[in-house]
């Protein structure tokens, strides 16, 4: 991966990290690792804000003097052929892009 690569090139920055995350909050969470990672800031694509449940899988990066929760390892079975996208909560609420143009939303 691209972010992966570009850190490794880095001497002096620590690698991504992956742990568990065991509290979260609109403004950051706490992830275990091997090390505890208190007020870590999650990372998404603009237009996109989620609050990760405990107990998923976070993977961290330095970012900006601290940490970024840069994304979760989720353990959702995802039904999806590649190409496709899918939206979802914890609650089961989902919205899936499907390659033939159709749009799949569950509520």
């Amino acid at each position: 991966m691209w972010l992966t690569s570009f850190l490794n090139k880095e001497k002096s920055v620590s690698p991504a990290t992956k742990g568990s995350i065991t509290a979260s909050s609109v403004k950051s969470v706490q992830v275990d690792a091997s090390t505890q990672h208190r007020d870590v800031a999650v990372v998404a694509p603009y237009g996109i804000a989620y609050v990760p449940p405990v107990g998923e899988g976070a993977v961290i990066v330095p970012f900006d003097g601290g940490e970024a929760c840069v994304g979760v390892v989720s353990q959702v079975p995802l039904k999806l052929s590649r190409g496709e996208l899918m939206l979802y909560s914890q609650g089961g609420a989902s919205i899936v892009l499907k390659n033939d143009g159709s749009v799949l939303i569950n509520g």
